[in-house]
């Protein structure tokens, strides 16, 4: 069997849903998806990946993946939309493979350790609301059947300066929250999780908005919630600071999706600088890269929860790596307000109780409904072609 053709469309969602169809001698194809590559990522697929693919065999995925990053080692071969573009690659050749084999991409990784992977929602809880408004978006949540969930902590990121008290902010560059700003973080963090109740767990987004002190002064402010954890306090880059934070305090830190492959998270890791760590499968490397990290984090008793913006089938794809290790946590979903989500791929919704139930359809085991997909195509792209 050998690769003849490697084609990409691109779709709205959370941001540009990249899919990667790869076709082959013998009518069999696999489809992938990458996320936060963009435009960027489509041309590296078409120009410089496409040609390296053609005539190769597809059942060869880490020798593939390998191949090509260290080919490109000088031009992105680490990190960013490179590594991204590799990725819907990757996935498409898993799929692919399981296709062939007629089993699912579990089964080619060692088998499940659970039937049902948890999922958490990222909700659109808000800084502005109240709470009315915070319990009624809470109470969508919960009747959707999760029993944990996160919201977004990080003022500035929406806009919101807390003018009825006369504070303005109008440097958005610092990274140091005013008293306003850090005492109306833990009151919405406070209210989400009165909402919520005992039973649900809630964990806390900043986005790498602050600084250190600051870090450490809302982590230990939030000890009292006993929060599932508290995500990205600062940026990745300083792996010393990320650590102190997490040592200064007992709210679970939580840090990881920008990182790429198991080369980013290796000081992360060793260092003990989080609690938990949280790939983006579907853009960090793939399904064998990020079972790579999942290991590398067990050896250090770290659980693994990944950031998850995909669409179905970067999800469902994300779950089947995640059946597959011990450490595993929870997955995030993240389209909770987008009606097509239960209808862009022949799956419905995937997602029942707050959980993925896995099946043993091959590959990924969804297929993308082109129509329902096409219709929200992304600007400036085109289709497959």
């Amino acid at each position: 069997m050998k690769i003849t053709s490697v084609k990409t469309a691109a779709t709205i969602g959370h941001c540009m849903h990249l899919w990667v169809r790869i076709e082959t001698d013998v009518g069999f194809t696999g489809l992938g998806e990458c996320v936060h590559g963009g435009h960027q990522a489509i041309a590296i697929i078409e120009k410089e990946l496409a040609e390296k693919l053609i005539g190769r065999d597809p059942f060869a995925i880490d020798a593939i993946f390998e191949d090509i990053r260290r080919s490109l080692v000088f031009e992105g071969g680490f990190a960013g939309a490179l590594i991204t573009a590799l990725t819907g690659v990757e996935i498409a050749l898993w799929d692919l493979k399981g296709k062939a084999l007629k089993v699912p991409i579990y089964e080619l990784m060692g088998g499940k350790f659970r039937d049902d992977i948890r999922v958490y929602c990222d909700c659109e809880v808000s800084p502005g609301m109240n709470m009315g408004e915070v319990q009624r978006e809470v109470d969508q949540v919960l009747e959707a059947g999760f029993k944990a969930l996160k919201v977004d902590l990080d003022i500035r990121a929406y806009g919101h300066t807390g003018s009825e008290t006369g504070w303005y902010i109008k440097d958005k560059f610092n990274m140091t929250p005013n008293k306003w700003e850090h005492d109306r973080m833990v009151q919405l963090a406070e209210m989400v999780v009165e909402a919520a109740g005992k039973e649900v767990e809630v964990a806390c987004d900043l986005h790498t908005r602050l600084d250190k002190h600051s870090a450490i002064r809302l982590a230990r402010d939030l000890e009292h919630l006993q929060l599932m954890w508290l995500e990205e306090p600062i940026p990745p880059e300083n792996i010393d600071v990320m650590a102190e934070i997490t040592r200064s305090t007992s709210t679970p830190i939580c840090a990881g999706e920008n990182l790429y492959l198991r080369h980013g998270f290796r000081k992360l890791l060793e260092q003990q600088a989080v609690d938990i760590i949280m790939p983006d499968i579907p853009k960090c490397g793939g399904l064998s890269e990020c079972r790579k990290i999942a290991e590398l984090a067990d050896l250090h008793s770290i659980p693994f929860a990944p950031h998850n913006v995909s669409s179905p089938i970067g999800t469902m794809a994300s779950a089947h790596v995640c059946a597959t290790i011990p450490n595993f946590l929870i997955l995030e979903y993240h389209w909770f307000h987008r009606d097509y989500w239960s209808t862009i791929t022949d799956g419905g919704d995937i997602i029942k109780n707050g959980k993925i139930a896995l099946s043993d359809r091959p590959g990924i085991g969804l297929e993308l409904n082109e129509e329902v997909a096409k219709a929200h195509q992304y600007p400036g792209t085109t289709w497959f072609a």
